[in-house]
């Protein structure tokens, strides 16, 4: 067709702008805050939380990254360099009568907002576990009533607790502290469930627990904040971030949790990864891309 043949655009855009207000009378729905997936026998489900923007990324990520570099990984990524937007993804892992809740969020409304979408209410939790104590995780324990978990069990890494124990954190003392008996200490290796395992991913914070998740000969992992962005952290591991408490066992966590992922071939999911969460890894030069899941959990 040549150029003379085609149709002029605004006739076309037109056209098609005014068969779409004549099909949709009502505003559509929402995407809902909540993503079901099946692993093995275990049903697995991500929850948003809350997203919110940031500026100036660069003062969080890559902070051993000059300028130049981070934009130029920006630009080959199609995203902008100097904002860019935080999702908060704790997960739901159903396994037999057990509802296990990793993580929090910001604040108890939103994650019971995002557990109602999917059809559960906070009562229905038998436990929850708490990868590490950032405020971000741990927010939610909490609301204006009491405990928002009123009838689960918690679970944390001992060291991550004696830590946050002796650091005089106002969250944490308003968060945590009021459950403290509540809480039972597990290290690397030990079981939440049998097919549920801690694994040490320490350097984020001193005791950040990752899990391997295992169901009918399937598996997936929970890398939590190993990783707190799809590109900025994935792309390069060994770039410095402002929230990681020691940097260098940081990256060496990320190199050696992530190439594991990547090698095993494996679906993880990244507190802080775009909605809903789910991925592979594809080794890319010294790092790796982030392949965001399509229907592989489904079937």
């Amino acid at each position: 067709m040549t150029a003379a043949a085609l149709p002029a655009a605004p006739a076309i855009l037109g056209a098609t702008m005014a068969q779409a207000q004549d099909e949709t009378a009502q505003t559509p729905p929402a995407i809902p805050p909540y993503r079901k997936m099946q692993l093995g026998d275990m049903g697995v489900t991500t929850l948003l939380a809350a997203n919110r923007p940031m500026d100036n990324p660069h003062g969080t990520f890559g902070l051993n990254a000059s300028d130049e570099e981070f934009a130029a990984l920006s630009q080959e990524a199609f995203i902008p360099a100097d904002t860019s937007l935080n999702f908060f993804t704790p997960t739901l892992i159903e396994a037999g009568d057990e509802k296990i809740l990793f993580d929090t969020g910001l604040n108890s409304a939103g994650t019971s907002a995002a557990l109602a979408a999917a059809g559960h209410a906070p009562e229905d939790i038998t436990t929850v576990v708490i990868t590490h104590m950032h405020g971000d995780h741990i927010g939610g324990l909490m609301g204006e009533g009491g405990a928002t978990f009123k009838n689960a069990r918690y679970i944390t890494g001992q060291t991550e607790f004696d830590h946050w124990s002796k650091a005089g954190n106002d969250t944490f003392e308003a968060k945590v502290r009021p459950l403290e008996d509540q809480f039972a200490f597990i290290k690397g290796g030990d079981s939440v469930v049998s097919g549920i395992t801690a694994v040490e991913a320490f350097g984020h914070t001193p005791g950040h627990m990752a899990y391997m998740v295992e169901s009918g000969g399937k598996g997936l992992v929970l890398a939590v904040d190993t990783a707190n962005h799809y590109v900025w952290s994935l792309r390069r591991p060994e770039w410095e971030v402002r929230f990681d408490m020691d940097k260098t066992q940081a990256a060496a966590t990320r190199k050696s949790l992530l190439g594991m992922v990547s090698a095993d071939r494996l679906p993880f999911i990244g507190y802080h990864m775009p909605f809903p969460g789910v991925g592979f890894l594809e080794t890319s030069g010294p790092g790796y891309r982030f392949v965001p899941t399509g229907y592989q959990l489904d079937v």
